[in-house]
């Protein structure tokens, strides 16, 4: 990656001061604990605990330390474009990888690939590009765990426009790979006990054919 040309606005909001002030934002030890609880919940509607997992901007590894609560030894790689946050990442021990979605072509396949907090902020007519990569990266099942709306809708984030997006991700991505299932979906209350901001996960399998 040389030349901002190649990225669109999203991803330089990204890359930008803004991502990382994201960063110290985010760096709360409670998240952890949530997104430890989150993913307990979701590996006990698989059939094992995955062996691997891929996230796709994964920003300082909070999803990764919440992963290694839960199991520590799941090999866990996660593609996140700002350097800085690629830098923390990459100090926890699993497989950092410094690119953007869109450029990350995976060399293997993973139990489980997901997203947490990602579709919401990528250009809507770059989505099915992001989705591809989930599926083709997946082993077995995908993860998304973002904001919700039954219709695309925009919404201004932190006093910006074209940065945040609400939509049926997952409905998206069902339609789109007709060999997906959905196994299970839940939502995260911002006053539970373990809080996920009111995001909605949906937990899809592919189906053995």
């Amino acid at each position: 990656m040389t030349g901002n040309e190649k990225f669109d606005d999203q991803e330089l909001f990204w890359r930008s001061n803004f991502g990382t002030d994201y960063l110290d934002r985010n760096n709360n030890s409670s998240l952890i604990t949530a997104n430890a609880q989150l993913f307990r919940k979701v590996f006990s509607f698989l059939d094992k605990v995955p062996d691997s997992v891929l996230e796709l901007g994964a920003n300082i590894g909070l999803n990764y330390l919440g992963i290694q609560e839960v199991e520590p030894s799941i090999d866990y790689t996660g593609v996140e474009i700002n350097t800085l946050a690629h830098s923390e990442l990459s100090k926890l021990g699993g497989t950092a990888v410094l690119a953007s979605i869109f450029e990350y072509e995976p060399s293997e396949q993973f139990d489980l690939t997901f997203t947490k907090g990602v579709l919401i902020h990528i250009n809507p007519e770059r989505l099915k590009q992001v989705y591809e990569t989930l599926y083709k990266a997946s082993r077995k099942y995908l993860l998304v765990v973002e904001y919700y709306n039954p219709t695309p809708v925009e919404v201004e984030y932190r006093g910006h426009s074209g940065k945040l997006f609400k939509r049926d991700f997952a409905g998206e991505i069902l339609d789109m790979f007709p060999n997906l299932k959905l196994v299970n979906y839940g939502f995260c209350y911002h006053r539970d006990e373990f809080p996920q901001d009111d995001s909605t996960w949906f937990l899809m399998e592919k189906k053995v054919t």
